[in-house]
């Protein structure tokens, strides 16, 4: 298992919508995101810049390529595109994080 870390960007003005969607995700998105091999999934804001941080744990046998062509995923992508800076394809603009330092 590894951790996985990057940024997304919310629009102004959406970061109340931004946290009530994900209060509210999907049950199947969760199930798929599990099933594919990614758990203790948190994102953070930083207010200041609408920046968002997210880290996760993924398996060893994760297969990045095979999340972004579910159904379901990009159903999800459609449905925060009016919140977020993405791509052409709703998918959310992600920039990779370097990991720096880690403490147990």
């Amino acid at each position: 298992m590894y951790k996985n870390a990057f940024t997304m960007k919310l629009k102004p003005g959406f970061v109340g919508e931004y946290k009530k969607r994900h209060d509210e995700i999907w049950p199947e998105l969760k199930q798929l995101l599990s099933e594919a091999g990614i758990s203790d999934y948190s994102i953070f804001l930083d207010e200041t810049t609408l920046t968002l941080f997210a880290v996760q744990k993924l398996t060893d046998d994760f297969v990045p390529s095979k999340i972004p062509n579910h159904p379901i995923v990009k159903k999800w992508w459609a449905y925060m595109a009016d919140i977020m800076e993405t791509n052409k394809d709703n998918s959310p603009v992600e920039k990779p994080l370097i990991k720096m330092f880690h403490m147990d």
